[in-house]
């Protein structure tokens, strides 16, 4: 059975054919160059992979693809849609596929949205999986989804399905929130969406991290995690201290404009070059400064995408 577990996820691009379709075979391979590099585990179809740019069609072949070619204890497929019947059916494949950790965001469109709404979308998805092995990681992205998951809502959540209800993504960025969580939802995996608090959040119990940047960074998140594993904490503040300037390197653009410009340029894979919109390429400017600045901190990344 697939369940979360501590350390580096890395939120994975989806490599895109010319015609926008999923290019599997490069996902894969992506994939496995992440697990290569540093990432215990590669959470797919997430904000970072496109999701929501996608089709339910293409979602599917992906989580059928990925879980017929890559070790399903180590991935976690983003089900979440704003339709609860799309989660459902999308959640389903997952569970089929054998990966059973999921990370679902909320609905996402109509706002306000309540706390009882909410509840009441994850009761029906998880009444409708009808799987006990089926592990949510909630998503908590309240700048898209218009949605802060609170204390009170994750105890709800945690008392009424105990295993099920896994752990949290908390991609608001609020260190405070995340901390609360850790503190007071006990068996309950919280992961941070940016590795600038990394390893704060392990020294406070917390799970690790699920991030966009370790596409490029998974080996500097790595170094922290295994640091602070091994108690070894100067090497640990100092290892977080190059990580965090290197993750403050990408905040001038979006994640998925940037990384994918930076792969498309630097490993000569044509699949780097297609994004949907509203992403566009990075100009060769934004590339060069972007590089210069990478390698104030001895990062080659020419070298690094070209594993």
């Amino acid at each position: 059975m697939t369940t979360p577990h501590t350390g580096v996820y890395t939120a994975s691009l989806t490599p895109l054919t010319a015609s926008y379709e999923p290019n599997l075979p490069a996902l894969v391979h992506h994939v496995e160059q992440l697990f290569e590099s540093g990432s215990d585990g590669v959470a797919i179809l997430g904000s970072t992979g496109e999701a929501n740019s996608l089709t339910i069609e293409q979602r599917l072949d992906i989580i059928a693809y990925c879980g017929s070619k890559l070790a399903p204890e180590r991935l976690m497929m983003g089900t979440g849609a704003c339709a609860l019947q799309d989660a459902i059916c999308l959640t389903k494949a997952s569970v089929n596929a054998g990966v059973y950790a999921v990370l679902v965001i909320p609905p996402f469109y109509y706002k306000p949205q309540s706390d009882a709404g909410v509840l009441r979308y994850y009761t029906e998805l998880i009444a409708a999986v009808d799987d006990p092995q089926l592990r949510i990681v909630f998503y908590n992205f309240p700048q898209l989804s218009g949605y802060n998951f609170s204390l009170e809502i994750l105890q709800e959540l945690k008392q009424r399905f105990g295993d099920i209800a896994a752990g949290i993504k908390d991609s608001s960025g609020d260190w405070n929130n995340m901390l609360n969580i850790a503190q007071h939802v006990p068996d309950f995996m919280v992961y941070t969406g940016t590795e600038t608090l990394l390893l704060e959040l392990l020294q406070e119990g917390g799970a690790g991290c699920i991030t966009a940047t370790a596409n490029l960074l998974a080996p500097e998140c790595q170094q922290v995690f295994q640091a602070w594993k091994n108690q070894q904490q100067q090497d640990a503040e100092q290892r977080q201290t190059k990580l965090t300037a290197l993750r403050k390197a990408f905040d001038n653009y979006p994640y998925v404009s940037e990384l994918k410009s930076i792969l498309a340029a630097d490993s000569n894979s044509g699949h780097w070059t297609q994004m949907l919109p509203p992403f566009s390429p990075l100009t060769n400017e934004q590339l060069e400064g972007l590089t210069t600045e990478f390698n104030k901190y001895g990062l080659d990344l020419k070298q690094r995408c070209s594993r």
